[in-house]
């Protein structure tokens, strides 16, 4: 078999709405023949001010192959989600949405600014990001 890929992904989250985040990272780390580097701040490293924040994210997003949002999360986390979105732009990363579960409908920045739009389903999700995701 040939050496699998790691997809370095920079996933948008906000520790106090972690559901979601959880359950990707979960379909991410249990799918057969699927590598991946999650670039996202961690929980347990959290920075204190808004300028830490803002530096830790652009130095977090830079080496992303793909910037995820996870779209359920949007209107309460606006301000930081469009940073994100800014920054994934102006760097060139490509940005993946993903509806919330069990929902048709997504905040209308996210329809705007992602490239892909997929369900909750772990297939949808990795073919989206091998699809998108920047040659290594």
């Amino acid at each position: 078999m040939p050496l699998l890929r790691t997809y370095k992904l920079f996933i948008s989250h906000a520790w106090d709405y972690n559901e979601d985040y959880y359950r990707l990272t979960n379909f991410l780390d249990t799918y057969s023949h699927f590598r991946w580097e999650n670039l996202s701040v961690p929980e347990h490293d959290p920075v204190h001010t808004v300028n830490e924040l803002e530096y830790e994210l652009r130095n977090r997003m830079r080496p992303a192959h793909l910037f995820i949002i996870l779209a359920g999360m949007y209107v309460p986390h606006r301000e930081w989600i469009d940073f994100e979105i800014h920054f994934a732009r102006r760097i060139g990363r490509p940005i993946l949405g993903i509806k919330p579960w069990g929902s048709e409908r997504i905040p209308l920045a996210v329809q705007n600014a992602a490239d892909e739009i997929v369900n909750w389903n772990s297939h949808s999700i990795v073919s989206a990001i091998r699809n998108l995701a920047l040659p290594r």
